[in-house]
């Protein structure tokens, strides 16, 4: 595997991989490497002849008293990980590399109606610097292909809208969610758990498949069954719920009766950890 720093030697590299007839693929990261992100690695091998694995904490993404400084930055081991995957190269740039001018460069902007809403109304401009950076990447590395995880669904459905009002030449391929046995989707946050709230975080996923039971069963009050289930999260031991909310996939506006598309939503704190959940209603219905 080669390691790359600067952008020079990435971008010498790639050109020479498709000038030999190579599909490209490409896994952006923040580091702290699981199960999860080895997973879309994975299946960006099997879509392409090499892959590119970037690493980079992105403070444009992170808010005020939010957790850049402590998240978890372990590159050596995420080296080791990317190399036993056999990756073809690792893209590690520096922040100063990344926004030579400082955060306060041109922007890349995607449209309040997918941003402004759920995750975006919780951490106003997290999407910006989301938008922002992926797209910076896409430049640099020049891929054909992008695999992102489905645990982000709403930053997965904003990097594809940026894709398609940009124009811009790359497949985007959306990986199922990794979890752990008991259901805890895998998350570089969940370290931060103690024993107590590890216990209590599947309980998330549980009230996403109950939810999911209902709507299969016929109910279709979307409001009554995720009032009751965030009620239920504060009764298992959850400290905060910040919205849990069945919604179209495509739009992410809330449901109606007529939504063709069902996806359940939910971000729930234990302590100062917030944790991502999603369920598609066509997977459960398909398990």
């Amino acid at each position: 595997m080669q390691v790359f720093e600067q952008l020079e030697g990435l971008r010498k590299q790639v050109k020479q991989w498709k000038a030999n007839g190579h599909r490209v693929g490409f896994v952006p990261t923040m580091g702290n490497l699981h199960q999860g992100h080895l997973s879309l690695v994975k299946i960006a091998q099997q879509h392409c002849d090499k892959v590119v694995v970037s690493i980079f904490v992105n403070p444009m993404q992170f808010g005020p008293n939010e957790d850049f400084d402590r998240y978890p930055r372990t590159f050596a081991a995420d080296q080791q990980a990317l190399q036993t995957m056999q990756t073809d190269a690792l893209y590690f740039p520096s922040v100063e590399q990344m926004y030579p001018g400082g955060l306060q460069q041109s922007k890349v902007v995607v449209p309040p109606q997918i941003t402004g809403l759920l995750e975006g109304a919780s951490r106003p401009g997290h999407f910006d610097g989301v938008s922002t950076v992926v797209s910076k990447l896409f430049n640099m590395v020049q891929p054909d292909v992008a695999v992102f995880g489905q645990k982000d669904f709403q930053q997965l459905a904003v990097i594809k809208q940026m894709v398609s009002d940009l124009a811009m030449p790359i497949e985007i391929i959306g990986a199922p969610i990794a979890r752990d046995q008991d259901g805890l989707a895998l998350s570089s946050r969940n370290q931060y758990l103690d024993t107590e709230q590890r216990a209590i975080a599947p309980k998330l996923h549980a009230a996403l498949l109950d939810i999911a039971q209902a709507i299969a069963s016929g109910n279709h009050d979307y409001e009554s069954l995720s009032a009751a289930a965030s009620s239920q999260l504060i009764a298992n031991g959850f400290d905060v719920v910040d919205y849990i909310q069945v919604c179209d996939a495509n739009s992410l506006l809330p449901a109606t009766n007529t939504t063709e598309e069902l996806v359940i939503l939910a971000v729930a704190r234990l302590g100062d950890t917030r944790l991502l959940d999603n369920l598609l209603i066509s997977d459960f219905l398909g398990a």
